[in-house]
């Protein structure tokens, strides 16, 4: 049985909605960051990192979100009925979905992980320059929203890749879901954003993303 260990709303939440899409049977293991459960001995011994999600698969244990996704598209034991996530490996569609999977969680991620938490890149103390370094990576992001809503004008499809949903669009909701409390000058919500917002919208009619709302007890702003 696959188990999940994740925290709502956080990086987890991609491969939990990916879990749902694909119809797989798996287990949540709730890890309570309010009590630092992810720096507990127990913990680290899965993810030395001490950070979310963990998937645990048999002997096989992940972490980093996007393996976890991409492990749980290319495993077998999906339902027939399951929508196909990725393309098939080894072409040119395949090529550019791990393209886009890479840019979400190499770089939007990664600015959106400094915009939350600016104080690990200044001195102990320094608000000021933790308040510019949220301000800038904030604006980062805001240009990385750029780049995805210039994608979708490209190409006139519904979804990231185009016509076809794909792993790809669960990623970028959970990262563009972490904009919702945005404001200010330096970059505005993805909501805000008329691509994205119709975008959203899809995704938020999606079944699995219902149950994830559920899932996970996820309350408004959703998006």
């Amino acid at each position: 049985m696959l188990e999940l260990h994740y925290y709502p709303s956080n990086a987890s939440l991609a491969p939990h909605l990916v879990l749902l899409e694909l119809g797989l049977p798996f287990t949540k293991v709730l890890v309570d960051r309010t009590v630092q459960a992810h720096k507990a001995p127990a913990y680290l011994a899965l993810n030395p990192n001490g950070l979310i999600p963990v998937l645990r698969d048999g002997e096989l244990v992940l972490f980093e979100a996007a393996a976890i996704c991409l492990h749980l598209v290319d495993r077998p034991g999906a339902p027939d009925s399951a929508p196909p996530l990725m393309p098939p490996p080894g072409t040119a569609e395949r090529a550019q979905a791990t393209k886009w999977l890479v840019w979400l969680t190499n770089t939007l991620q990664a600015n959106l992980i400094v915009y939350f938490y600016p104080e690990r890149l200044v001195d102990e103390g320094n608000t000021e320059g933790a308040a510019q370094v949220k301000a800038h990576a904030q604006a980062m992001v805001g240009r990385q929203l750029d780049i995805l809503v210039a994608e979708f004008e490209r190409h006139g499809g519904p979804w990231l890749l185009g016509g076809q949903y794909s792993l790809c669009d669960a990623y970028a909701f959970m990262l563009c879901r972490w904009t919702r409390g945005f404001s200010g000058p330096a970059s505005a919500p993805a909501r805000e954003r008329p691509v994205l917002a119709a975008w959203l919208q899809r995704m938020l009619a999606r079944p699995a993303v219902q149950r994830l709302i559920a899932d996970e007890g996820l309350v408004p702003p959703l998006v």
